[in-house]
């Protein structure tokens, strides 16, 4: 019996993944960039066993069956093809922030399985290695591999080999970047899934193909904002992004409407802090779901906590920075661990 325990957290995408050129492979049809972020963390403990009969898949101990054990067990085959290891598994993961509602618990969970598995099976793989097969189990999964700010290139081969995360400036290279993470209270589980909703998205709605032409451009944009420490532009760009994503994902037939009513109020909080500041001091963005993550600068705290304190409908903050990416934890054993609530500072 072999085991091994890794962690690893969600990451933010500022320029987004969404839409595959092959879904089977998960190939995206355009690369994307994003933060791993700190203090959320996924915990997750892979063991093989001879003696097991079936995968087994625990879940902030809670025993799960269905599609996402099924999905486990495919990423497991995989593992089990490279190593040459025909053991069943148990796989007991933790996550201290919401699971399913749009906040990357599945990129997160993903990239700390490809660590735990591959490792427990006896494989050494690289960094790149691991982004690849990560990749595999959920595409944004290959960016939460690294820390800090990191690429994933889409690549151009039919096979797959050249899809696969980079990273670009590490977790310190901005020390005054802060994300402030709005938990949006009653946020919905997902009604569909991430996979399939993309793809409706990419065969039905009008904006996508303008949508696909623009990401180049403000994917270089924001590189070199960040290499510059450059917040307007970063800024700007990444409201700009998150509105195109926004906008073809409601115009999806049918609809996806992601946002809650609180999550609105929060998107114009944060256009109302920059008209009072007459300048983009802050930036809202977010993914498949609720929450929303609100980039800003430390100087620029004070204006933006005052939009925030009159926000209803948040049911916590987490203040989180770049973070660390995949990596080792001691000890084997997976527990419950929770990030600290904390306002806007």
């Amino acid at each position: 019996m072999a085991d091994a325990t890794f962690e690893a957290g969600p990451n933010i995408a500022l320029v987004k993944y969404w839409g595959a050129r092959d879904a089977a492979r998960v190939l995206p049809n355009n690369s994307s960039l994003s933060v791993t972020l700190d203090r959320l963390r996924t915990r997750t403990t892979v063991r093989f066993d001879p003696t097991m009969r079936a995968d087994t898949f625990t879940l902030d101990g809670t025993i799960v069956t269905g599609r996402p054990l099924d999905e486990v067990s495919q990423f497991l085959d995989r593992v089990r093809a490279l190593a040459h290891n025909e053991n069943r598994a148990s796989v007991d993961s933790t996550n201290n922030f919401p699971t399913a509602s749009g906040l990357a618990s599945s990129a997160s969970g993903f990239a700390a399985l490809a660590g735990a598995a591959s490792t427990a099976a006896g494989l050494d793989l690289s960094p790149r290695a691991l982004s690849s097969l990560a990749r595999q189990g959920s595409g944004s999964a290959s960016r939460s591999i690294f820390g800090g700010f990191v690429e994933w290139r889409a690549g151009r081969r039919a096979d797959g080999r050249d899809s696969y995360s980079v990273p670009l400036f590490p977790e310190d290279h901005w020390p005054e970047l802060v994300d402030l993470v709005a938990v949006v209270r009653d946020a919905p589980t997902k009604a569909i899934r991430s996979g399939v909703a993309m793809q409706a998205t990419v065969a039905t709605s009008p904006g996508y193909g303008q949508r696909l032409a623009e990401v180049p451009g403000r994917l270089r944009r924001m590189k070199r904002a960040i290499r510059d420490r450059d917040p307007e532009s970063l800024f700007d760009a990444t409201i700009e992004e998150c509105d195109s994503f926004r906008g073809v994902c409601e115009t999806t037939v049918p609809a996806l409407n992601y946002l809650t009513p609180t999550s609105r109020r929060l998107l114009e909080a944060v256009r109302a802090a920059n008209r009072e500041a007459g300048r983009t001091i802050a930036a809202y963005t977010h993914d498949a779901g609720a929450h929303v993550h609100v980039f800003t600068t430390r100087p620029a705290l004070p204006v933006l906590n005052r939009r925030m304190a009159g926000v209803d409908g948040v049911a916590r903050w987490i203040t989180a920075k770049p973070g660390p990416g995949l990596r080792s934890v001691a000890g084997g054993a997976s527990t419950r661990h929770r990030a600290r609530d904390g306002a806007p500072v």
